[in-house]
């Protein structure tokens, strides 16, 4: 089966991302949200990107008008019929995704891949909500998606051979650089990136060191391109605390563990970028705000 069209559920940040990629690189896509709000949010957002990609040469008004002409917006999971792969990036929680997979499961034809963004939860624990284990896979992108180049394509515990190697070709039709790699607690990237960063926020309180000198000293004497802060706040704070209640299921070890202070801040709504503030504060473009 060629992979021609795309279906992404969830147009948040990531998910939007990805459908950016997406409808760049030739796919036809189709994108659900739970409301016409939502969807139209996730459109802007990809405008929006599109728009910069033509102010930087990178792409005509012509190309970037073809690409949005690709995107179709829907609230209803059976517009998704039809479509060769679905993808989701809705809330990392295992319940909700394995809900969304089941449904799929009766909507899609019986050839179609199912895949997750998921950044640390079981794939073959999503996978056992359907009845097509062999076509579930992990597909996990890194944000910001049109950006990052690395992609994790994750082979559930019977995911099939044919299934993953065709989800490492797309992954490449759509400009990035996979890894394969088999369904453990957080893979292959946030095994290791999960408890660093979590060490970083414990040091917060332990150094007592302020967010703009904790990401300052790892910038300049590790060597990061971003703070550890600064990440957490792009990549979530709830996601982050997430990700970590899965590696510490898994493993657990305590540096796993969510430190009490991100746990703290989700409780307040203080999610980093996308609720406008984090460690640091943020407009609405997403711009840091001194």
């Amino acid at each position: 089966m060629e992979i021609r069209k795309v279906g992404m559920v969830g147009l948040g940040t990531m998910g939007a991302g990805i459908a950016q990629l997406c409808i760049q690189s030739g796919f036809e896509t189709v994108g659900r949200e739970m409301t016409p709000e939502f969807a139209e949010r996730g459109h802007a957002q990809i405008s929006r990107f599109l728009a910069r990609n033509v102010e930087k040469g990178r792409m005509t008004a012509e190309e970037r008008d073809t690409a949005l002409g690709r995107l179709t917006l829907t609230t209803e999971l059976e517009d998704l019929a039809g479509c060769d792969i679905v993808i989701e990036a809705i809330v990392e929680q295992l319940g909700p995704k394995r809900d969304l997979f089941a449904a799929l499961d009766g909507i899609l034809d019986a050839d179609a891949i199912l895949a997750t963004n998921t950044s640390a939860l079981s794939v073959t624990e999503i996978a056992a909500a359907t009845k097509r284990p062999g076509r579930v896979v992990g597909l996990h992108f890194f944000n910001p998606a049109p950006v990052l180049p690395l992609v994790e394509v994750v082979r559930g515990q019977l995911t099939d051979e044919a299934v993953a190697q065709q989800v490492y070709a797309f992954a490449k039709a759509i400009g990035k650089d996979p890894i394969v790699c088999h369904d453990t607690p957080g893979f292959v990237v946030n095994r290791v990136l999960i408890p660093v960063l979590n060490d970083a926020v414990r040091v917060l309180d332990e150094a007592r060191v302020t967010p703009e000198d904790l990401d300052k000293g790892c910038r300049y004497g590790l060597g990061w391109p971003l703070g550890p802060c600064a990440l957490i706040d792009l990549i979530g704070v709830d996601v982050q605390v997430h990700a970590s209640e899965a590696l510490y299921e898994g493993f657990r070890e305590p540096r796993m563990a969510a430190p009490s202070r991100l746990v703290n801040m989700v409780n307040a709504g203080l999610l980093g970028r996308k609720s406008g503030e984090g460690f640091f504060r943020y407009d609405e473009q997403g711009n840091r705000v001194d």
